[in-house]
């Protein structure tokens, strides 16, 4: 769904029947989409919002993307989809059936993720996936991935930790990414292995499982002795198909440290027990074994429950002061509460033209989103929870609830392109931000990210809605102001002349 250029006038045909009131606010909000999905899903957008014909050319002969009039398609091709992305996930499941999509399996990682149409299409298997690349000669590949709908962000296996929390991800997947996971000691592999859940699966469909030029086999051979260093399990490999088939390998991370104990000098170190409670911000790759999780009494932590159990179950990563539950169930509730009476009944947001969110101060992880999406029949709403690296870290429990997010300094620039979120929301935000940079900077860096006709839903003390409000106001934002400490702001389609 996507309103930053159309030609429809489907749009005000139902924006008039809305404000006659003639339909309920359940209905209508189904209905819009309802009427909408046909031409704008995750599957094609508005080739004038991407204007990037190049990856059309490059990967013809794979099936990512064609062009189609005035539209975008995503046919669901791929480097190693050669029966289309649905028949590459269920290849994957019968390979191991453990993998269960969507109970499971909820929260992946795809690396090197091209167009996103792995992620997309899990999407539809209650699976949120973070598809990260950086951008290369395809293209904007991520600005793609954000147009059709899809959770994504600009990354790089380089130098740096990614930012993420450790043993965030059931799965990650990589089919032909270009990361060498050998190099610099195999720091690109050690840090999948620091982000990779305990018994979390490794997908990698690449030519070094099953080419056997000289290049691939030494990589191959490479990455046997990694894995095995790092007591990682073969779990399944093919490497001997017919054209119908996929070359992979499936890799289990262990969840004990039973393998990790035995002959330490043919591995790598276990990493300082210092490094599991930094934020991964501006850190460094390591050449360490990360350590596995553990409650607060030593214990190892085992699997999250059953989605959509682990949205609602206490998280086992709670900290252990005595109050830390009684904190999480109140912040439940205070969502639910707020949600229900205030952001869907009181304010003047159109619900059904949102599709990427963020919330800028996630604090716990954005439940209210998916209360709103379980009572609708589950519209495809989907958030970037954003832990600032100044507030308490809660990104551990943000995964572990099967909710997807990052690691940020709102001081700084957000690694997306523009005009890529239809919603931003901030919740207090603001208070850690006064001695480090100026709320002006933070303004403009919303309104770069936030797609014209997008909103921001701000709650805060009056002393910073009235600093804010004049500089949305000068970027040409409508906005509007609820009962003394609700702040919302739509974007125009104004830009200066010159």
């Amino acid at each position: 769904m996507r309103f930053y250029f159309f030609s429809s006038s489907l749009f005000d045909l139902l924006e008039n029947r809305l404000e006659e009131g003639l339909v309920s606010h359940a209905w209508r909000v189904k209905s819009w989409f309802e009427l909408v999905r046909i031409n704008f899903s995750s599957h094609s957008i508005w080739y004038s919002n991407v204007p990037h014909p190049k990856l059309v050319e490059y990967k013809k002969e794979q099936n990512w993307v064609r062009k189609s009039d005035d539209y975008f398609v995503f046919p669901g091709g791929g480097t190693q989809f050669k029966n289309g992305v649905t028949a590459y996930i269920d290849f994957i499941t019968e390979t191991v059936p453990a993998i269960k999509w969507g109970e499971h399996i909820r929260v992946v990682l795809d690396v090197g993720c091209g167009v996103a149409s792995f992620g997309g299409y899990l999407l539809d298997r209650d699976v949120v996936t973070m598809s990260f690349a950086p951008k290369d000669e395809h293209e904007a590949q991520i600005q793609f991935a954000l147009e059709r709908g899809i959770p994504a962000t600009l990354s790089v296996i380089g130098s740096k930790k990614l930012t993420f929390p450790d043993d965030a991800y059931d799965l990650i997947h990589c089919a032909r990414c270009r990361v060498h996971w050998e190099e610099d000691g195999g720091k690109p592999l050690l840090e999948l292995n620091r982000i990779l859940r305990p018994g979390g699966f490794f997908v990698w469909s690449a030519t070094p499982v099953y080419r056997n030029d000289e290049r691939d086999r030494y990589v191959w051979k490479s990455m046997v002795a990694l894995t095995q260093s790092i007591c990682w399990k073969v779990v399944a490999k093919r490497d001997n198909f017919d054209s119908t088939e996929i070359g992979l390998v499936i890799y289990q991370k262990p969840s004990s440290y039973s393998c990790y104990a035995h002959d330490r000098t043919k591995r790598p170190p276990l990493c300082d027990r210092k490094t599991k409670k930094e934020v991964s911000w501006y850190k460094p790759l390591r050449h360490c074994t990360s350590r596995l999780p553990v409650d607060s009494n030593g214990n190892l932590l085992g699997w999250p429950s059953p989605w959509p159990h682990r949205l609602r179950n206490k998280p086992q990563s709670l900290p252990a002061e005595p109050d830390a539950e009684a904190i999480f169930n109140e912040d439940t509730k205070h969502w639910a509460a707020l949600v229900s009476d205030v952001y869907f009944d009181a304010l003047a947001i159109n619900w059904a033209s949102i599709r990427n969110v963020m919330d800028m101060n996630a604090g716990y992880g954005g439940q209210w989103f998916y209360r709103f999406a379980a009572a609708l029949n589950e519209l495809p709403l989907w958030v970037m929870n954003v832990v600032p690296i100044d507030a308490q870290d809660t990104l551990s429990i943000i995964f572990e609830r099967g909710l997807i997010g990052i690691y940020h300094d709102w001081c700084e620039s957000l690694s997306t392109y523009p005009r890529t979120y239809d919603l931003l929301h901030s919740s207090f935000l603001f208070k850690n931000r006064k001695e480090r940079c100026n709320i002006i900077d933070v303004a403009v860096e919303m309104d770069r990210i936030l797609r014209p006709g997008g909103y921001l839903l701000l709650q805060d003390t009056m002393e910073t809605i009235q600093k804010l409000n004049p500089v949305l106001r000068s970027l040409q934002w409508s906005t509007s102001l609820y009962e003394g400490q609700f702040l919302v702001g739509k974007k125009g389609f104004w830009r200066p002349k010159n």
